[in-house]
């Protein structure tokens, strides 16, 4: 697990795809990358049972899209610092991490949601199909802005 996102990029294959979490109480919404590293697309939304039923189907998607690295969006408060849906999240990314052995990274996703929810509204979509839509929308935001990073830490390294 990499706190900081040099040493993630640092510690990435060549030539994968990475995937972002959007982790909810309810469901985890998902996205993956291009083998380029530019673009975050929606995939799908995890309905949460349990940790190891969640985990068992990240680990199918990670394994069938042939993922090199998780970015997990941190839910910071408003004011940066960490409240009780950050520890959740870590606690998470830890136990994650016992059962796949890739690269982890947290990034900033405060305001992802609404990033997701005005696109959605932007594009006309039902109230019902926003539902079914905004949490793997909500992760593409998540992984577009660390792939912008990891673009910009590539452009100036």
């Amino acid at each position: 697990m990499h706190d900081e996102i040099q040493d993630f990029a640092a510690a990435l294959p060549r030539d994968r795809a990475l995937a972002g979490l959007d982790l909810g109480t309810k469901t985890i919404g998902v996205a993956v990358s291009d083998r380029l590293l530019s673009v975050a697309t929606p995939l799908e939304t995890v309905k949460r049972k349990k940790f190891t039923l969640d985990a068992e189907r990240l680990l199918e998607i990670l394994a069938k899209r042939e993922i090199g690295g998780v970015v997990l969006g941190l839910p910071r408060n408003m004011d940066g610092s960490e409240g009780p849906r950050c520890q959740s999240t870590r606690a998470f990314a830890r136990n994650f991490s016992r059962l796949w052995d890739g690269p982890i990274t947290f990034w900033d996703e405060r305001l992802s949601t609404v990033a997701a929810e005005r696109a959605l509204l932007e594009a006309d979509t039902s109230r019902a199909k926003r539902a079914e839509l905004i949490d793997h929308v909500a992760a593409s935001y998540i992984l577009q802005g660390a792939l912008d990073r990891l673009r910009h830490l590539r452009a100036n390294g």
